[in-house]
């Protein structure tokens, strides 16, 4: 049976949170839908920052002290008004709605100590928008040893087995974490974060010019990248490790970063995210005769041509030049993952998370 979902996401780079429509019965998608946007004012901005901050102190995953409380409040109301505005603008009644993937924002992912937290109230978003939320989509998976990302293969799956193209495609997704999805056509399925995506980029560009990206990659164009930096940067051990693995946001953050201008440091980032999403090319079954880009980085025209030059002769194109949506990606993931989690389907496999064996995940809130 078909659902119609909306999926709710708001990723690492702290923008603001995309809502998608979708319809699915968890193994196919039948429709895709209308999707939005509800961007983080300055001040959700900065208590997201501090939540970042705090969250290394965690060592329970339900565990809300202080400033995590109060982004937590924030982080749910934004989720609320977002799928407010979204079934209003599009004219939707809730009652038309089967389930809301609501991802929440993750403040802290260190899988190797079997802890991932994800702040938002999905009880407090289910009464407030009178739909059932499907929430907590990585705990299960981290709990029995999984890296608990990367989460959205199973839907890359499910849209790549449309288009017809010769195996194997890999969907590559930078958002503030860059992660891949290998897919041969068959059975395998894998997938792994490769490195930095928009986050170590956006940090930068926040402290030395007080912008939250570089837009098309407008700056980037006109700098000159440090290449004997990335190539050191590049060297240290994640980059051999073999599929599954995962990062946090922060994970290298304490990279030290040299005396550059705006424009080459921005180049430099760029071409160190690049670089990172190249390198996984030699630990994969087979290379990939295209690449599909998603998320922000897909956006960015400079990365788009770093990452030409870097994985040539494979096509490099964006969702966009296929009919997806690089910007409703993940949220309609979570859509499509919402719906799998009321079925009782896998969220996560061996090749995708590292965990034994496929997990189900998930759990539902009801108004």
């Amino acid at each position: 049976m078909m659902l119609t979902a909306i999926g709710l996401m708001s990723g690492t780079s702290l923008d603001g949170v995309d809502v998608a429509l979708i319809e699915t019965d968890g193994r196919h998608v039948s429709a895709l839908g209308p999707s939005g946007y509800r961007a983080y004012t300055e001040t959700e901005r900065g208590l997201l920052r501090q939540a970042l901050a705090e969250a290394p102190h965690l060592d329970r995953r339900d565990a809300r002290p202080g400033i995590l409380a109060v982004a937590e409040r924030a982080v749910t109301i934004a989720h609320a008004e977002a799928v407010a505005a979204f079934v209003a603008q599009n004219r939707i009644s809730a009652g038309a709605i089967d389930i809301v993937g609501f991802h929440g924002q993750t403040v802290l992912h260190r899988p190797a100590s079997k802890l991932t937290v994800q702040i938002g109230d999905a009880q407090a978003l289910a009464k407030a928008i009178r739909i059932p939320v499907m929430h907590d989509f990585r705990a299960a998976d981290v709990a029995a040893g999984g890296q608990g990302a990367p989460f959205v293969p199973v839907y890359h799956r499910a849209l790549a087995q449309s288009l017809g193209r010769e195996w194997p495609i890999v969907v590559v997704n930078i958002g503030g974490v860059s992660n891949i999805t290998y897919i041969d056509g068959n059975d395998a399925l894998i997938a792994c974060d490769t490195g930095p995506g928009n986050a170590l980029l956006d940090d930068f560009m926040f402290r030395t010019i007080g912008q939250p990206f570089d837009c098309e990659g407008r700056l980037a164009a006109q700098g000159t990248p440090d290449q004997g930096w990335v190539a050191d940067a590049l060297r240290h051990p994640f980059f051999v490790q073999p599929p599954p693995k995962s990062l946090d946001r922060n994970d290298f953050a304490t990279l030290a970063l040299r005396g550059w201008s705006a424009a080459d440091g921005a180049a430099t980032l760029t071409a160190f995210t690049a670089g990172a999403i190249a390198a996984i090319v030699p630990l994969l079954p087979k290379p990939p005769h295209s690449f599909v880009v998603t998320g922000g980085g897909a956006r960015n025209l400079t990365m788009m041509r770093m990452l030409r030059e870097q994985l040539a002769p494979a096509q490099v194109e964006s969702t966009d030049a296929l009919g997806w949506s690089a910007d409703a990606m993940e949220a309609q993931a979570f859509g499509f993952l919402a719906a799998r989690g009321l079925k009782g389907l896998p969220l996560s496999y061996p090749a995708t998370t590292g965990v034994a064996y496929p997990m189900t995940g998930g759990l539902l809130a009801r108004p």
